[in-house]
């Protein structure tokens, strides 16, 4: 038995443990009230800046300040933030690569990754455009009263523990293939972007890299793919979602995909996607795509309005397509049976693989609704409409 001495001296070192315990363990934080809702899916334990003091940014230098910073941070902005011109113009080679050109509302090819087989001519564009804010960890940065980042893109590198919400993002170069994607996201972990409208994009709204991006969600959001500058010529990107990390794993909910005509998604690399109660609608083109044999996704609960092609010809990856007659075969990957896909003017997925489904263990599941009942709501609420 301890000494009374040693009796009074294991009191005092414990009366400090708590304290000590506390210092020595990570700490998740409260998620900020400016933040409507809780984080679903794959990214459900994001916190952002947690409970720190928002910051209410009034320039583009305070808003750039704040989401470089080191330090968590909860940003509200308000109303339009114009980057347009703001860091000036640069001079790039471009060449004509598709049957109509800018000033036909097609797009030229920025030869930046001497992707150009025709002869080239100099282009300006603008720089803000061209490469997003790089921002830092641990940020929230939620939007009021119609939100805009006009001329500037997020890029997200090598970070973790984002939530973004209720932001447009719009005019990053779209005369130009390369002239700015609206997110950009390689080597993260733990981001929800939640309620964004990206529009008038020079390339990808969604650009994965291909470090691994783990626990992603993009929710309620709207992929407005309506474009002064379209690739293939008829005011519709082919730019949707490129998702070709080596490791990626991303909730795709309730959004709402509109005239693009291909990549929407391009599901290729290693990506593990669970695409879940989202409209897509009006693509002239293909809908899914990929190369990469690793990528598998489940579409469940999805409505697939007027779509030339829905899965192009050459997608190698694994993918599910959930209907009534086997949708109870789900409960293996998600616990729960999927929700039946519903078609119109649109050919369905008719692909149903199965071995992937243990991959989907360990990740938090978004729970589904039946795709009739949600065929109006989505178009209606997503984007920017808290």
């Amino acid at each position: 038995m301890p000494s009374s001495n040693a009796k009074t001296a294991l009191t005092w070192a414990l009366s400090f443990a708590p304290s000590a315990l506390s210092a020595a363990l990570p700490v998740k934080r409260a998620i900020s009230s400016v933040v409507s809702g809780t984080p679903i899916g794959f990214a459900s334990s994001a916190t952002g800046g947690g409970d720190a003091i928002p910051v209410y940014p009034t320039t583009i230098d305070d808003l750039k300040k704040y989401l470089t910073s080191s330090d968590p941070q909860v940003i509200v902005i308000d109303g339009e933030y114009n980057f347009a011109g703001s860091e000036g113009t640069q001079t790039l080679q471009a060449c004509n690569s598709y049957s109509c050109t800018p000033e036909n509302g097609g797009q030229a090819l920025l030869n930046t990754l001497n992707g150009c087989s025709t002869s080239t001519y100099d282009v300006e564009i603008d720089t803000a455009a061209y490469q997003g804010i790089q921002v830092k960890s641990d940020k929230t940065l939620v939007g009021k009263n119609g939100a805009t980042l006009n001329g500037k893109g997020l890029r997200l590198v090598s970070v973790s523990n984002i939530i973004i919400q209720n932001l447009k993002v719009t005019n990053l170069n779209p005369e130009y293939v390369w002239g700015g994607d609206a997110f950009t996201l390689s080597g993260t972990s733990n981001i929800w972007i939640d309620h964004v409208e990206t529009s008038q994009t020079g390339r990808q709204h969604y650009s994965f890299g291909t470090d691994p991006n783990d626990h992603i969600t993009i929710s309620n959001s709207f992929i407005n793919g309506k474009t002064t500058n379209s690739a293939t010529c008829d005011s519709h990107t082919y730019w949707g979602e490129e998702m070709v990390g080596t490791d990626d794993s991303i909730t795709w909910y309730a959004n709402h995909v509109y005239m693009t005509s291909g990549r929407s998604p391009a599901l290729s690399g290693g990506t593990l996607l669970h695409a879940v109660n989202n409209v897509f609608e009006d693509n002239t083109g293909h809908l899914i795509e990929g190369g990469g044999s690793a990528a598998r996704g489940i579409f469940e609960g999805n409505v697939f309005k007027s779509i030339t092609t829905t899965l192009d010809s050459g997608y190698a990856g694994k993918l599910f397509g959930a209907t009534a007659s086997n949708a109870a075969s789900c409960s293996t990957a998600l616990g729960r049976s999927c929700e039946a896909n519903t078609f119109s003017s649109a050919a369905e997925l008719g692909r149903a693989d199965t071995d992937f489904f243990g991959d989907y263990k360990g990740f938090s599941i978004v729970k589904a609704a039946s795709a009739s009942s949600i065929a109006s709501s989505v178009p209606e609420s997503a984007g920017a409409t808290l």
